[in-house]
């Protein structure tokens, strides 16, 4: 399970630059999945061969300057809570501001590695009028230009070192569903009408589940672990319902589960939090089923439920082939429909295709519609197999791998998807030099 590093910091310090430029660096290089800056707030990245998930808290302040205060204390107070390891961002520009200052008060007190890293500091001068933030009382500082990225290795190094070794969790070899999702769209409630005993207390403030807990479950023959992810906090600290703090508790039971059970309200609709939550699942390649809870809430005619589910498929295109159920843990309508469904989204993920039978497939199908010559120069694909990895991969071997552009690939995709059914499951498809 990797490790989470929050940036904190008050607004227009370079946050988001420092965050763009550890992100890019890895995913130029390791996963270059169209699509992948919808939520440019949280990525993984790795240094020294050591990976970590970065969650950058600039992304999600909002309001006028005054609002600006509160929202930054409550971000450093969750990721004081949430991270492993957290780096306070200064601006040289501007020196020690009074919300520099809390945000240092409440890092001083906290009991896990805090990094004071200045920004902005491109020249020996200003590498002098750094000396001031001292005054923080955090110690020694750092001193970087996010802008070309000087002084960011040295910084990586220190807190890579001071990441905690996650220890292995033993794991059982039962899949584990997560139930991700903003707080109150009725995790809790769904998981004890399943389980059919109150294990989670279930109230209507936003706050009440601590942790996510893991409960075994068998049902159709099939055993797994469902996990609550407990979107929300125990009821000390409830401020208002933060996108940030939905989306860090996720990070972890996403990042550890096979398959996402991503439950959201109807009355709010597949707003912009539960997104969030669906590409973090994408991007981490896992099977997805979407729930729409308290559909008994929803003035309805007979064109409703049509129209709601063409509009979540807008909104996760290209990935559309995902399962939309219409639930109400109230009425218990369509709960077992929900798991039933996560289990044939498992077995997709799951499923390894014979390479005779994917080629047979895939070639007659290519021969048909190869892809487009490109530069005058024609591509020829002549063999395909599924990689060895946990989600389904394709490998396509080709004479100009570099000239098969996107939209090709997503016709590949496609074509995968009609033939060997992967709904609910993030398909990737890699040209290979033959």
């Amino acid at each position: 399970m990797s490790n989470i590093v929050a940036v904190v910091g008050r607004p227009n310090v370079g946050k988001s630059t420092f965050f763009n430029r550890l992100i890019k660096r890895r995913e130029a290089i390791v996963d270059a999945v169209s699509g992948v800056t919808r939520d440019r707030h949280y990525g993984k990245t790795d240094w020294n061969g050591k990976e970590f998930s970065l969650i950058d808290t600039g992304g999600y302040v909002v309001g006028s300057d005054d609002v600006f205060e509160a929202e930054i204390d409550k971000q450093v107070e969750l990721a004081i809570d949430e991270a492993d390891a957290i780096i306070f961002m200064v601006d040289v520009e501007t020196g020690v501001t009074g919300m520099d200052e809390d945000v240092a008060n409440l890092l001083r007190r906290v009991d896990k590695p805090v990094f004071l890293v200045v920004n902005k500091v491109d020249n020996n001068k200003r590498a002098e009028d750094a000396v001031e933030f001292y005054s923080l009382g955090l110690g020694d500082y750092f001193t970087i230009a996010s802008i070309n990225g000087s002084g960011t290795g040295d910084l990586l190094d220190a807190v890579v070192a001071a990441l905690p070794e996650k220890e292995e969790v033993e794991e059982d070899e039962l899949p584990r569903f997560a139930v991700v999702g903003r707080p109150n769209a009725g995790k809790s409630s769904f998981i004890n009408a399943l389980i059919g005993e109150e294990r989670y207390i279930v109230t209507d403030i936003a706050g009440t589940t601590r942790d996510s807990i893991d409960t075994k479950y068998n049902r159709f023959g099939f055993e797994f672990n469902l996990v609550d992810t407990a979107g929300i906090r125990r009821k000390a600290k409830v401020k208002d319902d933060l996108e940030f703090y939905s989306v860090m508790r996720s990070v972890r039971a996403i990042e550890h589960c096979d398959v996402c059970l991503v439950v959201l309200d109807a009355t709010r609709g597949f707003d912009g939090q539960v997104q969030n939550i669906f590409w973090l699942a994408e991007r981490n390649r896992k099977g997805i089923v979407i729930l729409v809870n308290k559909w008994d809430l929803v003035e309805k005619d007979t064109k409703t439920a049509k129209e709601f589910e063409q509009h979540i498929r807008q909104e996760i295109a290209p990935f559309t082939d995902v399962p939309i159920i219409f639930m109400s843990v109230l009425n218990k309508q369509r709960i077992y429909k929900a798991i039933e469904t996560a289990v044939e989204v498992y077995k997709n993920r799951t499923k390894r295709i014979k390479t005779s039978v994917l080629n047979e497939t895939m070639l007659s199908i290519i021969e048909h519609q190869p892809p487009p010559a490109y530069k005058g120069k024609f591509v020829k694909i002549k063999y395909v197999m599924q990689l060895p990895t946990p989600q389904p991969q394709f490998a396509f071997f080709c004479n100009l791998p570099q000239y098969v552009k996107d939209p090709y690939k997503r016709f590949l995709e496609n074509k995968l998807r009609d033939h060997f059914d992967f709904t609910g499951v993030p398909v990737s498809v890699y040209m290979r030099k033959k």
